[in-house]
């Protein structure tokens, strides 16, 4: 079975969404992938083979691009715009070469778009739309202003879809305040719990403590997100002052907002306890997540949270928000009261309430070990990676396919 995938970015610019992608389709190689994506640095093949993908660039490109919504070059900007149309016509290129038998669209962005024209101009091929983003309907078009003249044609992407793929319940709604009436399947992102599970060298983790002078005694509040402040890093440095001083932040990932990060520890007077990583591959974060004692992303917007679970996996207690996919796998002692905690909310905004939460696991040792226990558990029994390329392959491509 050919499957044809289109999504605006993929390796080597990777996050959640592309690196389901690569998990998915690694583990179902009796299928043959095809993507198309944007190429963006001059330096990228035009056509290379990833794993189980056939990855097709194009669009115009950089030397060098720093692939950010606020960096991104003029002739990154131009070719995004521009995707639905050039992406489109590859894609009639692909088919009228060997036919497919699905396409599947990775969020309903310019990808989309693309996706939509190829159901339009091929419509006896079943249209999978996975559905990723955390931001509501009227944030998308507060943040695209272009998308309020485009409304209706947009809605048709969801619409359209002969099968449509959330990650968590809270993006499943948004699916059904377009309109889509049919059952909307809601599958998470995974974990390599095998991975994140997995004991990491002694001399390693030595040799990490000491390249972040983790000392006796200290804790370490980590978090790996792109540095925006909708991830609410910044409440975790204001949350510092109200923590004792052995209490530190490691902070993995970059991005647009680090100066202003960098900043607020500095007014906040705790810089010399924030450290920041710059970019981790995702390889190297669970050796990070072994040196560390609490898992803390106050997430102001979050379609479900990977990261989150791969703390679960690690064995790493977490403090979340209850926004987004989040409530979906982490249960609070206070909140749900019937349920086994899988770790502790905080509120949104409120590093008070960071602080109040990590101050529990550090005054609650019986506490936090339950909660490390049943998230371990939890990772393992619903979010593996090979579990969630099963349901894509027996609840979506499988019956769109069976006939």
């Amino acid at each position: 079975m050919r499957i044809l995938i289109f999504s605006l970015a993929y390796e080597p610019y990777v996050g959640g969404a592309e690196l389901a992608i690569k998990e998915i389709t690694d583990r179902l190689p009796e299928y043959e992938f095809e993507m198309i994506t944007l190429r963006f640095d001059s330096k990228l093949p035009k056509v290379e083979r990833i794993g189980n993908i056939t990855v097709h660039r194009i669009g115009l490109t950089a030397e060098n691009p720093k692939v950010s919504d606020r960096a991104l070059p003029w002739q990154n900007r131009l070719a995004k715009f521009l995707f639905p149309i050039t992406a489109f016509l590859k894609a009639r290129s692909l088919q009228r070469a060997k036919p497919f038998d699905l396409s599947w669209a990775m969020l309903a962005n310019q990808a989309g778009f693309a996706a939509l024209f190829f159901k339009y101009a091929n419509p006896a091929i079943p249209y999978v739309l996975e559905l990723q983003d955390g931001n509501s309907l009227q944030q998308v078009k507060e943040r695209r202003p272009l998308m309020r003249l485009l409304w209706s044609l947009y809605k048709k992407i969801y619409l359209k879809a002969d099968a449509i793929k959330a990650i968590s319940h809270f993006i499943e709604r948004l699916a059904q305040e377009v309109g889509f009436g049919r059952t909307v399947h809601v599958i998470p992102n995974g974990v390599d719990t095998r991975a994140f599970s997995a004991e990491v060298a002694a001399d390693e983790i030595a040799a990490l403590k000491a390249r972040y002078r983790k000392h006796m005694g200290d804790i370490f509040l980590f978090t790996a997100s792109r540095l925006v402040l909708s991830r609410g890093v910044e409440d975790v440095i204001r949350a510092l002052p109200h923590l004792p001083p052995n209490v530190k932040f490691l902070i993995a990932g970059d991005g647009e907002d680090r100066a202003k990060l960098e900043k607020i520890a500095d007014e906040s007077k705790v810089h010399e306890r924030v450290l920041f990583a710059g970019h981790v591959s995702h390889t190297d974060l669970p050796a990070l997540l072994k040196i560390s004692d609490i898992f803390v992303r106050p997430s102001i917007i979050e379609g479900m949270g990977s990261a989150f679970i791969e703390a679960f996996a690690a064995g790493v207690p977490v403090v979340a928000t209850p926004v987004g996919g989040i409530p979906d796998f982490l249960s609070d002692p206070q909140k749900d009261p019937d349920m086994e905690p899988t770790g502790l909310f905080c509120e949104v905004r409120n590093p008070q309430s960071v602080a109040s939460a990590v101050k529990k696991y550090m005054e609650d040792p019986v506490l936090t070990a339950r909660v490390v226990k049943n998230a371990r558990e939890l990772a393992a029994k619903k979010y593996d990676w090979g579990l969630i390329a099963a349901d894509m392959k027996y609840r979506i491509f499988n019956p769109l396919t069976s006939h």
